[in-house]
């Protein structure tokens, strides 16, 4: 391993970085972003339960802000439930852009090492070649060691740049549409909430 990383030339450290924070970020996102841990199962249930039975107070807010992002969003309306419509709908709508930041989070990070990876392989074959031509013009063509380590060095930063960039496009595309899909729940989740409110409101 160590004379591959060798042969590639010093563009492989960088990309080598690059890996690893692209597993870190994956691994830390894929984590994050698990549905369980963003929407909770029948937390809806629980919050239209507390209101039934007239249990929501304060330390229930506090440990629906803290329990997950759902929980923030849904939080934001019942704090101002009992405001107009229009101000209860911009607080959920506000605490919803505020949460998006958070499920985005290292999302741009890991576009970038998608979008330099190649970049980086490509100059390590520019070195290459350049290391070629160079020891071609010292040394002529009879030493055909020159050439072989100038092509080695292109072809494993080249190989070692798409490696790197490959997969990290993939989960950034998989991630970013996981984004959006939670999004789109929480959004559904809310509208469930103000609808219930709605009609706690009839009711009184």
């Amino acid at each position: 391993m160590f004379e591959l990383i060798k042969a590639g030339g010093w563009v492989m450290w960088p990309l080598i970085l690059c890996s690893i924070a692209a597993l870190a970020i994956i691994a830390e996102r894929l984590f994050t972003l698990q549905k369980k841990s963003v929407m909770p199962p029948a937390l809806l249930s629980q919050v239209q339960q507390w209101l039934e039975r007239k249990e929501l107070d304060e330390s229930r807010l506090s440990l629906l802000r803290e329990s997950s992002p759902l929980g923030r969003v849904l939080a934001a309306g019942l704090a101002n439930r009992l405001h107009a419509h229009e101000v209860l709908k911009e607080a959920i709508e506000d605490a919803g852009r505020h949460m998006l930041p958070e499920l985005e989070r290292y999302l741009n990070t890991l576009g970038t090492i998608a979008a330099i990876s190649p970049f980086l392989g490509l100059l390590g074959t520019v070195l290459g070649m350049i290391q070629m031509f160079g020891g071609i013009g010292s040394h002529g063509l009879g030493d055909p060691s020159i050439v072989a380590s100038g092509i080695s060095q292109a072809l494993v930063a080249t190989a070692a740049g798409l490696t790197v960039a490959i997969p990290s496009l993939m989960f950034y595309r998989y991630l970013r549409g996981r984004v959006e899909e939670l999004t789109v729940e929480m959004e559904q989740e809310a509208l469930k909430l103000i609808e219930i409110l709605r009609g706690a409101r009839a009711k009184a």
